[in-house]
């Protein structure tokens, strides 16, 4: 591995997170904010030295060329040393008790996760939990990916460390660059951001409101600056921009692209996209019908406005809530439960399995039946007009079975803390498909700063690994990694 290109880049890219801060920083100095804006400008001066200091130290003799171990590396390093940083303004400001539980808030922000340790969100300085929200929507698009997008200095080197964070099984390369993949990605990220805004500010949100919402929608994340999220606002019409957003983040940007450069046909043909839209729809449609027959809401309308707000919320892994649904029906809550198994597209800020992932196991499932009666037949996996190779179903459901054990594994780990099952279960999925809301104590009127300190600590392995989608976090672990 090349260790000093790893810590040449990995310098620059903490220089760019701590000069991000300056924002939030600005924010504290102009509302009078005097703890966490000298939190900001200390973590500022401290990346900017250790950074510094360690460009000086690599700059010599250093080899540019990266292999496919110094993706896996770097991107994981990255996202571990990002959050080591951006905690700690939370912690230095005191608006959070102990470095775990920043820890553990910035790391489900950047993983795009939601999860919370507040109990009380409102009370805290508002240039804080400006930065919880941007670290959601730096992490919805990919810290590395923006990297990659701002420096084309990286060359061919650039296609392993997007290729180490980007999601889902296959990966869309929109033109012969990465670094112009990278950018258009981006470009594309900021300009649904500001039509959000814009629609959200129509609907009388503050500016502040606007965008932070806006940094959680967009990223598929979940924070949010009121302790009732955006049931706080009472307002069909922001329920309605939230939920249209969620899925378009929640859909594959890959997509966006090819409309935007007139491949209508591509869009309307893909067969992940007609899955994605048909399952939010059908679930929305059941869950809606289940809380009106049982006399939840008064009328169908607004229980399919807060079935549409809550499947969409949980499919696309962004952590939203407008009602308390855990005194919905038992129909309805296990509705929202199978889409905990689901997740956003692939090329989605979405976190889970991914659409196209469960769509392909469901075709493996029926093509080994149909083998069953015919066994000399040939039945491809089609996905859309796409036909899945072998190698890439066989990763889709290694991919699967790991997701799962890993889910299972931690809920055991967390029974330890004596929380009861379903609290235990829901903590390990929704921190591992980075969807920030489940069930029981850690449902949409909960929180997680009950757990211990050493349970936090678990949990952002487990949001981490969840984000980088298992193997690139995985194969550091494994003995065959670090051999020559």
């Amino acid at each position: 591995m090349n260790w000093k290109q790893n810590l040449h880049l990995l310098a620059y890219i903490q220089l760019f997170v701590a000069t991000l801060m300056a924002v939030p920083m600005m924010i504290a100095y102009a509302r009078g904010e005097e703890n966490a804006f000298a939190a900001f400008l200390l973590t500022i001066m401290i990346v900017w030295l250790i950074s510094v200091v360690t460009l000086a130290y690599v700059h010599k003799n250093r080899n540019t060329k990266l292999g496919a171990k110094d993706g896996y590396l770097f991107v994981t390093l990255a996202w571990v040393i990002a959050t080591a940083f951006g905690a700690l303004p939370l912690w230095l400001s005191g608006a959070y008790d102990t470095y775990s539980g920043a820890y553990f808030e910035i790391m489900s922000g950047f993983t795009t996760t939601g999860a919370t340790v507040l109990s009380e969100i409102e009370s805290k300085p508002s240039s804080i939990l400006f930065w919880r929200s941007a670290t959601n929507w730096l992490g919805g698009m990919g810290i590395v990916v923006l990297f990659v997008a701002l420096l084309p200095a990286l060359g061919p080197g650039g296609t392993k460390l997007v290729g180490a964070e980007s999601v889902g099984p296959t990966k869309d390369k929109l033109t012969p660059k990465i670094q112009n993949s990278a950018m258009i990605l981006w470009m594309i990220y900021i300009g649904l951001s500001l039509v959000q805004t814009i629609l959200l500010l129509f609907g009388g949100l503050t500016l502040y409101d606007a965008v932070t919402i806006t940094f959680s929608t967009m990223a598929a994340a979940g924070f949010c600056v009121k302790n009732g999220s955006i049931g706080s606002f009472a307002s069909p019409y922001v329920d309605t921009v939230v939920t249209v957003f969620m899925l378009i983040a929640g859909a594959n940007f890959a997509l966006y692209y090819k409309l935007l450069t007139r491949k209508f046909s591509q869009v309307w043909k893909d067969g992940e996209f007609k899955a994605y839209i048909g399952i939010w729809g059908i679930t929305t449609f059941a869950a809606a019908l289940s809380l009106f027959v049982n006399g939840t809401y008064p009328a169908f309308g607004t229980s399919f406005r807060y079935s549409a707000f809550q499947t969409a919320s949980i499919m696309t892994t962004t952590g939203f809530a407008t009602a308390n649904y855990q005194i919905w029906p038992a129909f309805a809550q296990m509705v929202l439960f199978l889409l905990f198994f689901v997740g956003g597209c692939a090329g989605s800020a979405g976190g889970g399995i991914k659409v196209i992932r469960v769509v392909t196991m469901f075709k493996v499932a029926i093509a080994h039946i149909k083998q069953k009666i015919h066994p000399n037949g040939v039945f491809p996996i089609r996905v859309g007009k796409d036909t899945l190779r072998t190698d890439t179903v066989l990763s889709i459901a290694a991919f699967i079975g790991v997701y799962f054990a890993t889910g299972l594994i931690t809920s055991v780990i967390l029974s330890l803390t004596n929380v009861d099952f379903t609290t235990s279960l829901s903590t390990a999925f929704l921190c591992l498909g980075n969807i920030g809301i489940g069930f029981g104590d850690v449902g949409p009127t909960g929180n997680f700063g009950f757990y211990p300190a050493w349970a936090k600590w678990l949990l952002s392995f487990v949001m981490l690994v969840g984000r980088l989608e298992l193997f690139t976090v995985y194969a550091l672990l494994t003995k065959s990694f670090w051999k020559r």
